[in-house]
């Protein structure tokens, strides 16, 4: 099993490294997109910055990105332990690309996309949440922090109940740390009031002084 468990994690990484958003603002605009906005290459400030079309296509990116390896790892694999190391390499690489000198996203969208190859009937299934969230306040970053711990919390009370691994349920829980983690200054802002909401926030950012 260790092989599998190394192989995986690093096909996840890896593919998960790729800058899909770095590449959607160098072809869209020719731009790094990491100058603008919040500095991340995630779905919000491709919104933000690009454009609805090209964040939508760095968000299918994303998800890919994230439910690839586990796919792959399905194939490789039957063990549990090894589909959620696929998945949370996939994560890491997203926030820590080593193709983006490990300046990455926030994961939310990468981390959902594994999520969704783990358990496709118990992500989908707080996809009218999310909706709901989104549609009411208009601030993606209240959505993120709010249905991660959601989906971790979904993903244990099914492993409680023997309807899903107990990895999965693990990989859930670390994927939202990371998360909520990542959105630190986004928790902040939220609590201040001054978050911006869907499409707003993509102004060039200041550089800082030396």
């Amino acid at each position: 099993m260790w092989w599998q468990l190394a192989v995986c994690v690093a096909i996840g990484y890896v593919l998960g490294s790729i800058p899909i958003g770095l590449i959607v603002g160098r072809v869209a605009r020719g731009i790094d997109i990491r100058e603008f906005g919040s500095g991340k290459t995630g779905f919000t400030n491709v919104l933000r910055t690009v454009g609805a079309k090209w964040g939508v296509v760095a968000l299918a990116g994303d998800l890919a990105k994230g439910a690839g390896p586990v796919l792959i790892a399905f194939v490789i694999s039957d063990n549990a332990y090894v589909h959620a190391v696929a998945g949370l390499g996939a994560a890491i690489g997203h926030d820590w690309p080593v193709f983006a000198g490990f300046r990455g996203g926030r994961g939310v969208a990468a981390s959902y996309g594994v999520a969704l190859a783990l358990n496709p009937i118990a992500s989908l299934a707080l996809l009218p949440f999310a909706i709901g969230v989104l549609a009411v306040t208009r601030i993606v970053s209240l959505l993120s922090v709010g249905l991660a711990p959601v989906l971790a919390a979904v993903f244990v009370v099914l492993a409680a109940l023997d309807m899903t691994p107990w990895p999965y349920a693990a990989y859930a829980v670390i994927a939202a740390v990371l998360i909520v983690a990542l959105h630190r200054d986004n928790v902040r802002r939220l609590i201040a009031g001054t978050e911006p909401r869907m499409g707003e926030g993509g102004d060039k950012r200041e550089e800082k002084p030396v």
